[in-house]
């Protein structure tokens, strides 16, 4: 039989190490380019190389700690009510339960829909006088909440929209990680005369931690840079611009304001925080591999 030549493969891979560079390498290089020049609307033609200005202006300007610490919050809110609602989830699924496949089925249903569409569903939802959320509060014989145009509600709208899009991610990971736990362990700890929570603490959260770490850090970069939601549900960051985390100001800065090489920079910041966080949290891991 005939050997297909050494270079086969390559050609093979060739198509999408194209692809990649194009959608990937290319546009990260050209942002980190515009982020050392003056590209706006108004000098659109004419930008040139105006070297660290522009984030000299960025780390003088207040409005950087403020969005970075509303992403941070923004990520936080959602990695916790994502992990523990999934691995609540998942616990119950792994149980005696009847219906388990179609309760699989229903409860992954948020994460199988596109979020655009999800989150202008829920923005009808929140509307004030007619939305289905202050409709079932005012049944309740609970006060109705200006879900879109108080900030603090505002802001924690979108939290509850990417919630209810991100737990069935976690419970998948969980689900997974859960059925390869050895049941020899539960059984041990049964003859040890464990609890629930014993168990639970020095068996099930033990085993699930290294398949949990990866996936809390890809939620963590998703979550970060996820303007979707945010966007789509404040209406572009309303009231007045005080529900945008970084991305969606980065966006509006870029497409709004036509502020090209400011936006530039501004990203470049963000992607270096999740860059040095990944790094953080990959040495934090690398131990807790070893051991498994």
């Amino acid at each position: 039989m005939l050997r297909a030549p050494r270079a086969f493969p390559y050609r093979l891979l060739l198509p999408a190490v194209v692809a990649m560079l194009a959608v990937v390498l290319f546009p990260l290089l050209y942002n980190f380019y515009l982020a050392f020049r003056n590209m706006s609307l108004y000098h659109y033609a004419d930008h040139r190389f105006v070297g660290l200005t522009q984030f000299r202006q960025l780390f003088s300007q207040p409005i950087l700690y403020v969005l970075f610490g509303k992403s941070l919050l923004w990520t936080a809110l959602n990695l916790f009510f994502h992990v523990a609602i999934g691995l609540f989830l998942a616990i119950l699924l792994t149980g005696p339960i009847k219906g388990r496949a179609f309760y699989r089925t229903v409860f992954i249903l948020p994460w199988a829909m596109p979020q655009y569409i999800s989150a202008l569903t829920w923005r009808g939802m929140f509307n004030y006088e007619y939305g289905a959320v202050n409709l079932i509060l005012q049944r309740l014989h609970l006060p109705a909440v200006p879900w879109l145009t108080d900030q603090v509600w505002a802001f924690l709208a979108p939290v509850i929209v990417n919630i209810w899009l991100g737990f069935p991610f976690m419970m998948i990971v969980c689900l997974g990680a859960l059925s390869a736990i050895p049941r020899d362990l539960y059984e041990a700890a049964d003859l040890d005369g464990a609890n629930a929570w014993q168990k639970f603490r020095n068996v099930t959260w033990p085993q699930i931690l290294p398949v949990l770490t990866p996936a809390v850090l890809l939620g963590t970069i998703w979550t970060f840079n996820n303007m979707v939601v945010i966007w789509l549900v404040s209406q572009g960051g309303q009231p007045a611009d005080q529900t945008h985390i970084m991305v969606s100001y980065i966006y509006k800065v870029a497409f709004t304001y036509y502020r090209y090489s400011y936006a530039a920079a501004f990203s470049v910041i963000v992607f270096l925080i999740l860059l040095g966080f990944v790094l953080f949290t990959l040495r934090r891991a690398a131990p807790l591999e070893a051991r498994t």
